[in-house]
């Protein structure tokens, strides 16, 4: 992590990633970039549906594949770059028949290091091989939930999942948030942890850096008044006042259950994860 000297109140708690020590170029390969607007918290009627987003800097988006649909073909990474859409790593991979493709980059791998996506590839960080044929105990991210569905869980900083079992055409995984969830074996996965594992290091130090990034100010709910937020009002500073924690709108939000009983996808849990005290 890079630190500063404290020539101000700011820059005394600011740190940073070295990425001059990690990336080997700043401009991205045009062909695989476009622009694009955010949306900022806002639905597609323009409403917000969540508070606290927006400004923020321009952004240039990367189409980073997830779909990892050329197999049995090496590809070689050519460069590491950073993606502000992202907080892990993406690296240019070069196919050996000449396609070009962004791709999230696993911890360790440098320029010049070969990937492949086979069911007979050997486990080495960035390959990209079945669940039926990882061990049980590997580390792995990018991982489908359905089989050709394009990696879905494990795509940020520092992230990984763990096999645990195989059974019965399924593959038991543990989840970053200690979930363990049943998956489809002939789903694929890549070996190894997602880069830029020092990510949650990072402390941004002034506010006006996390408006760079498109955070807004979060007013805190006891320094409204009463008409605006249950825990309004008061003489001085005061608790809550209310048996549960809950929203400016009155719902209840710590300690209730939010998952619908019918979820599609309870029947591939196998254990929740643990939270509160039990964690």
């Amino acid at each position: 992590m890079k630190t500063y000297k404290p020539t101000s109140k700011s820059r005394r708690q600011m740190t940073n990633i070295k990425y001059r020590d990690i990336l080997t170029t700043s401009t991205p390969t045009k062909s695989l970039t476009h622009g694009f607007r955010r949306s900022v918290g806002r639905n597609s009627q323009g409403r917000i549906t969540m508070r606290h987003k927006g400004g923020g800097h321009k952004r240039l988006f990367r189409e980073v594949d997830f779909l990892y649909n050329k197999q049995d073909i090496p590809a070689k990474i050519k460069s590491i770059e950073y993606d502000p859409n992202r907080s892990a790593f993406i690296g240019l991979a070069v196919y050996k028949d000449g396609e070009k493709r962004y791709v999230i980059l696993p911890k360790s791998v440098k320029p010049g290091d070969s990937f492949v996506v086979s069911e007979k590839a050997p486990l080495t960080a960035g390959n990209r091989l079945p669940l039926k044929n990882i061990p049980v105990g590997t580390f792995i991210y990018n991982i489908e939930i359905k089989p050709r569905g394009g990696a879905k869980i494990g795509r940020s900083a520092g992230i990984f999942a763990q096999v645990v079992a195989n059974d019965k055409g399924y593959t038991n995984i543990k989840m970053p948030s200690s979930e363990v969830r049943r998956i489809n074996e002939n789903c694929f996965a890549s070996i190894g942890t997602v880069s830029n594992e020092e990510h949650f290091l990072e402390n941004y130090g002034k506010a006006g850096r996390s408006r760079w990034k498109g955070i807004r100010p979060t007013v805190r709910g006891s320094a409204m008044n009463p008409v605006d937020h249950p825990y309004g009002g008061g003489e001085g500073r005061q608790g809550r006042g209310t048996k549960r924690p809950k929203t400016m709108w009155g719902k209840v939000t710590g300690g209730r259950k939010t998952r619908s009983p019918k979820k599609y996808s309870n029947v591939f849990i196998v254990s929740r994860r643990k939270v509160g005290k039990k964690k």
